[in-house]
């Protein structure tokens, strides 16, 4: 029983070693992307030794790397927590509202919910080469995106929809790291998506007539 139980510790404390090494490195490529980032900055900022990173993760690239897609599948999931209850009657405004959400929140929190999409944005809005587990995510969320945009515009073929949401994804990404999105972090929640709703609904829109 005492030999378990140490046992149990033992998992546990090297979880927690592990947990704050990915937070550690989040927030590090949050600020400067892989390139930015060193070992020894990662480790100290954990509390942390270099040979735990070896021991959990096996090399710097692989903890940045399992940094990166935890926070490409946060996002993921919460994109798709709000895409999801949408349907053919939601419009415009609806999709942008919920595609933007997990940005604005993070905006309006700061702290580990802005590290997040900042990370994300640097990667860009493609799954990286090699994160095929991520590729059903991220196609599930452009389906939901297209299933609202077809209903809102007909006459738009799917290729452009497509771009379209691309270049919303884009946008968001953006904000992130721009200056202007300082700004909108200053901002009440109320404020940053009276802000930020019409512009990537005009995304969505194109030069579709206002009133869709």
């Amino acid at each position: 029983m005492i030999r378990a139980d140490k046992t149990d510790l033992r998992r546990e404390a090297g979880q927690r070693t592990r947990d704050g090494l990915q937070t550690a490195a989040l927030e590090l490529l949050a600020q400067r992307g892989q390139e930015g980032v060193t070992l020894r900055e990662i480790t100290d900022r954990a509390g942390a030794n270099v040979a735990a990173v070896s021991y959990h993760f096996g090399s710097l690239k692989a903890l940045c790397d399992s940094a990166i897609e935890h926070a490409l599948e946060q996002y993921l999931d919460a994109q798709l927590l709000e895409l999801n209850p949408l349907d053919s009657t939601s419009t415009l405004q609806d999709l942008a509202a919920a595609f933007a959400r997990p940005m604005m929140r993070a905006l309006a929190a700061g702290g580990q919910d802005l590290d997040v999409m900042r990370t994300v944005a640097r990667v860009g809005i493609d799954p990286p080469q090699g994160w095929d587990r991520l590729t059903g995510k991220f196609d599930q969320s452009r389906r939901e995106a297209l299933r609202v945009l077809t209903a809102n515009l007909p006459g738009v073929d799917e290729q452009e929809l497509i771009f379209r949401t691309r270049c919303a994804a884009g946008l968001l990404n953006w904000l992130a790291l721009a200056p202007i999105g300082t700004e909108l972090a200053a901002m009440p929640a109320e404020q940053i998506e009276r802000q930020l709703v019409p512009v990537v609904a005009g995304a969505f829109r194109g030069d579709a007539p206002a009133g869709r």
